[in-house]
């Protein structure tokens, strides 16, 4: 029988909860700390799935990496790699694999990867990475569902993203720490997972400037040196709490927060009528009897998250009124729709966009999370729903969230994992 969650509604949330540090900050400094031979420590790491699955990756191409999950820490002790192609077995496990390919091609000249697995949300197509890897020089090669590239030395160019994809500027940046002369990356994602892995990279010698905008500029250097770095906390992780204090209409105080980074859900929530107060280093999410349906549209940072937007979603099932969600960065990310409509949703969606007319009760069903995000807004809506919410397929949360279910019972919620 395979793990489920079981969720008793009607629950009321109360007293504090910590916010682990970011898996998409962790994951790409995970496969940047390729890019010297001394040692790099990543401090108060989750304990999720996502990671041991890129610290498995380091680990067969023949890095030299010990992951102690009780302590939080992962040590590279040297960066040097035996092999120049992760098996396939572990890249179709997650997209944020292809990360590891700017690294390698950067410090090796050479690298083969299999096309990305991970969550089925949309195409997010890898073209934007590759543009980027040819215009600094490389050759490319896509064929038998692998991808090869090849350069003598690469050298700094202009690139201009026509979408500012958060993966590709990482691997784009990590490719061009070492390549010889300035890379600019224009139309640059701005997200702050990206200026995380900027802070590591220059910590670590690198030359880069512009981080957090839409224009960033590397010089490239010699070589690079170990460093020590904790991760930022994670914001996604963040918004979710934030939305559960909002849905249960409770008072949660939530800690490890940088409010720069959610001021978008932030924005949202009070438009609703929730109260957030700055608390020191975190928030206090007051929920209110009454809230108001609003419109969401997600965007690149510092616009709405796309993965908060399942979550949020679950909420204004139980706004009276009508709240429209539209979607526009992943074209496959209403898959919470079917499941929130089993469990008495009143959703209608027109193309990229879900019309939601608020029902007075939700009530407790078999689902199943479609994706990450889809499996947190399904706890979500267990949580206010009538009788018991049962959710299958819960591997998916296992990669993105550090043990939400012991997490949500600590702040009052009735929930198990069987």
């Amino acid at each position: 029988m395979m793990e489920r969650i079981v969720v008793k509604g009607n629950n009321k949330l109360r007293g504090t909860v910590k916010i682990s540090s970011a898996k998409n900050s962790v994951l790409p400094i995970i496969a940047a700390s390729i890019l010297c031979h001394e040692r790099c420590v990543i401090d108060d790491v989750p304990n999720l799935d996502d990671v041991k699955v890129m610290c498995s990756v380091l680990d067969s191409l023949g890095v030299n990496i010990n992951m102690d999950i009780n302590k939080g820490i992962i040590e590279v002790k040297d960066g040097s790699l035996k092999t120049l192609e992760p098996p396939y077995e572990l890249v179709k496990k997650m997209r944020a694999s292809f990360l590891v390919l700017g690294p390698i091609l950067s410090k090796y000249g050479k690298a083969r990867i299999s096309m990305p697995g991970g969550c089925n949300i949309g195409s997010r197509p890898i073209d934007l990475h590759l543009k980027g890897f040819s215009l600094l020089g490389a050759d490319i090669n896509i064929g038998h569902g692998y991808v090869e590239a090849e350069c003598k030395k690469l050298k700094g160019n202009k690139i201009y993203l026509d979408f500012p994809s958060v993966g590709a500027t990482e691997n784009i940046m990590m490719a061009a720490v070492l390549a010889e002369g300035e890379t600019v990356i224009e139309n640059a994602a701005e997200e702050p997972e990206i200026v995380d892995l900027a802070n590591f990279l220059n910590r670590m010698g690198a030359n880069i400037l512009g981080a957090g905008t839409d224009t960033i500029r590397i010089q490239g250097v010699k070589e690079l040196k170990g460093t020590i770095h904790q991760p930022i906390p994670d914001r996604i992780e963040a918004g979710t709490y934030m939305v559960a204090a909002a849905i249960t209409r409770s008072d949660l105080i939530i800690e490890n927060v940088i409010v720069e980074h959610i001021r978008p859900i932030i924005a949202k929530l009070e438009e609703c009528g929730v109260k957030v107060l700055d608390v020191p280093g975190g928030v206090r999410v007051i929920g209110t009897d009454n809230p108001k349906p609003v419109d969401i549209k997600t965007l690149p940072y510092p616009g709405f998250p796309t993965d908060v937007q399942a979550q949020f979603m679950a909420y204004l099932c139980t706004v009276e009124g009508t709240s429209i969600v539209t979607e526009t960065v992943f074209e496959n990310r209403f898959m919470h729709v079917t499941e929130l409509k089993r469990m008495g949703a009143n959703i209608k969606i027109d193309g990229r966009s879900a019309v939601i007319e608020g029902v007075k009760k939700l009530t407790g069903a078999d689902v199943r999370a479609t994706d990450l995000r889809a499996g947190a807004c399904l706890i979500l809506a267990g949580l206010v729903a009538d009788g018991v919410t049962t959710i299958g397929d819960i591997q998916h949360l296992d990669r993105g969230y550090v043990d939400i279910v012991g997490k949500m019972k600590s702040i009052g919620a009735e929930i198990e994992r069987v």
